[in-house]
């Protein structure tokens, strides 16, 4: 745990849909006292962050700044992937704070990109960024994020996006039965459907009914843990499929936005999965674009490895 003598002056959370991570903020902008906890033992932010606080005995800050992974489009925050609905104003009355900033979860993390080292991502494919291009961010954790940062006057402007619920495109006839039976059971097949914990298990379900083996009970670490260690084919057949779908999706991504500086990957997922996905399908179907494969060919590709680094993008809604 970091210590600091300087004054504490805000309040930051990454909230997801299975996790709250919380930390402190003092004048000198260091992050400290990082801590984790379940969405699913407490009702709300608000007793959460008083957990939180409590833990740590520190008094609430009188500003705090909240990324969330659902859209934020007014006071009322209703979670994606997750049973907690808030009022803003409610929350930042029961914590007693001036001030309450609430941002998605993605653009918080597209606004720490920025300041991250090179020890901090790992490089899968390309060459070198353009300066000052747009930068484009895709990350499968819970659900599935998308946003992306553009150059304006010398600044990075974070986009909030719902680009994760952007409909699948299949690229063969594999793909196309796999969005077919996904289309029978949810209707509208967004790509956060197969790019996700529970899209990983949609992923591997679809395929043992095309293929006709039979499943077992798996959770999407379960799925991973397996395919990673080559316990199970059909697991590893799955990740490999899931990491296809996700190129393609990213290189989607390069294309819409122009991302010449670059793409990054985050999320829970991929940052765990090391050599597997080095060595996967991602960047040949990240690049298999047909005539625009060599516009595609030179754009750098990173997985983030940092610890918890959107609290570097919240930590700025604080400044």
């Amino acid at each position: 745990m970091q210590q600091t003598s300087t004054e504490i002056i805000g309040l930051i959370a990454d909230i997801g849909g299975t996790n709250a991570r919380f930390a402190l903020v003092d004048a000198g902008h260091h992050i400290l006292n990082e801590q984790t906890l379940a969405c699913s033992d407490y009702t709300c932010p608000a007793t959460a962050a008083t957990a939180y606080l409590q833990s740590v005995g520190v008094a609430c800050p009188k500003q705090a700044a909240f990324a969330v992974a659902t859209p934020v489009m007014g006071d009322q925050i209703e979670f994606t992937n997750s049973p907690w609905l808030f009022s803003t104003r409610a929350v930042q009355l029961a914590l007693n704070l001036k001030q309450l900033t609430i941002l998605n979860d993605f653009t918080a993390l597209a606004l720490a990109l920025p300041q991250l080292n090179a020890d901090e991502r790992r490089a899968v494919g390309g060459e070198t960024a353009v300066e000052g291009a747009p930068i484009g961010l895709i990350g499968p954790g819970t659900g599935l994020g998308v946003s992306g940062l553009v150059c304006s006057n010398k600044r990075w402007m974070p986009l909030q996006t719902e680009g994760g619920h952007m409909t699948f495109s299949p690229t063969d006839e594999r793909e196309w039965a796999i969005g077919q039976l996904l289309w029978q059971r949810f209707g509208h097949t967004s790509l956060e459907r197969l790019l996700s914990g529970p899209g990983l298990v949609n992923l591997y379900e679809a395929l043992a009914q095309l293929e006709g083996w039979s499943t077992d009970s798996l959770a999407p670490a379960d799925i991973t843990e397996q395919a990673l260690s080559g316990q199970c084919q059909h697991c590893t057949d799955t990740l490999e499929t899931f990491c296809g779908i996700l190129g393609t999706a990213a290189g989607n991504l390069a294309l819409t936005l122009g991302a010449r500086g670059g793409i990054y990957i985050g999320g829970g997922i991929v940052p765990q999965l090391g050599h597997f996905f080095d060595h996967s399908t991602f960047r040949k179907r990240f690049e298999s674009k047909g005539r625009f494969k060599a516009y595609l060919e030179p754009i750098p590709s990173w997985v983030i490895t940092a610890d918890n680094p959107a609290f570097r993008g919240v930590a700025t809604a604080l400044y």
